[in-house]
């Protein structure tokens, strides 16, 4: 996820159109805490058996791989050879596309979903209608409006709820570049999508690292302990019996793979990269993989020929969808 932030969940997640605060933290499960990068695409990349899901939706995004799937050959091709033409006019625009343009056009298809999700906020956020959401604004809507002083003192849990204002309110602050608490809409999709943007992934590291060991630092020492590690994941209170073998199997990966300098506990260095792992660059994967597939003279660029050579790769139509459908149809019998 892409991961969601607290505000996405509660504010657009309602329901039943109407606003109000967000249920108190219960724990987050161990694997919530960890940020899972989102593939470029659900499907299985198996182009050995001229299966070429994955890279239609890598390269156009999931909607639109959807749309080419309905449309004739004839037309499909002549919409890719637009598609060349764009990608080559937005890099250098000397004829050729480069892995560079590649890997930019397939970033750029990637975020539509999250340029979609910013405009869907936008209206609900943007109050006053200024073309800015402010941190009040954002607070009121997804809080409740509140005296200072006073925030929370009609509910039970008040101080589970001040603890996510905070959080978000970090966050906020991160994604305010000119710290004037208006986010522009840039700034804006920063706050709702961090991990799309480079300036914020040490602001969003050092955000999960205290907000992790807020959760997990029971002794309050400034480190995580493989118990406290363990007690997020299971509580043999409530499992009762015997410790299952998985557990043991995360005291080990605690050992192996968590504690990286080997002493014994998890500092906020290494809390960091559990939760937020460094991240694989999937478009330039992606990227490259269509540049050798289609890259028939081998001079490490793609001329607007060779992609139409090889259009199946890159985009869908009636004709491969019916093949493939083919295709999974004879691996059933």
């Amino acid at each position: 996820m892409t991961w969601l932030w607290s505000l996405l969940l509660l504010g657009l997640g309602l329901g039943k159109g109407a606003w109000g605060k967000p249920p108190p933290d219960t724990g987050v499960p161990l694997s919530s805490r960890v940020h899972q990068q989102a593939p470029l695409s659900e499907a299985k990349h198996d182009d050995a058996h001229g299966d070429f899901q994955f890279d239609h939706e890598a390269f156009l995004g999931r909607e639109a791989a959807r749309e080419f799937d309905q449309l004739s050959p004839e037309e499909s091709k002549a919409r890719l050879g637009r598609i060349v033409d764009r990608m080559d006019r937005d890099g250098d625009a000397d004829g050729w596309v480069s892995l560079d343009e590649l890997r930019a056009w397939i970033s750029h298809t990637q975020q539509r979903h999250i340029r979609d999700s910013v405009t869907a906020a936008w209206d609900t956020y943007d109050t006053d209608r200024d073309g800015r959401v402010g941190w009040g604004e954002l607070r009121n809507i997804t809080y409740g409006h509140y005296q200072p002083g006073e925030e929370f003192s009609d509910v039970e849990d008040a101080e589970t709820y001040k603890k996510l204002l905070a959080r978000d309110e970090r966050r906020f602050r991160a994604a305010d570049q000119d710290g004037d608490l208006q986010a522009t809409r840039e700034e804006f999709t920063a706050f709702l999508h961090p991990e799309e943007f480079p300036h914020m992934r040490d602001t969003v590291i050092a955000v999960r690292m205290q907000e992790t060991l807020e959760d997990l630092d029971k002794n309050g020492d400034g480190y995580v302990q493989v118990e406290e590690y363990i007690a997020d994941l299971y509580s043999p209170e409530a499992e009762g019996g015997e410790e299952p073998a998985w557990v043991q199997t995360e005291r080990q990966q605690f050992r192996d793979f968590r504690d990286l300098n080997g002493d014994g506990h998890l500092d906020g260095h290494e809390v960091g990269h559990w939760v937020l792992p460094p991240a694989q660059d999937q478009p330039l994967v992606e990227a490259n993989h269509l540049l050798q597939e289609s890259d028939t003279d081998k001079d490490g660029r793609l001329s607007k020929q060779e992609i139409l050579g090889n259009w199946n790769m890159f985009v869908g139509s009636q004709a491969t969808n019916y093949g493939e459908d083919l295709t999974r149809h004879h691996d059933e019998l």
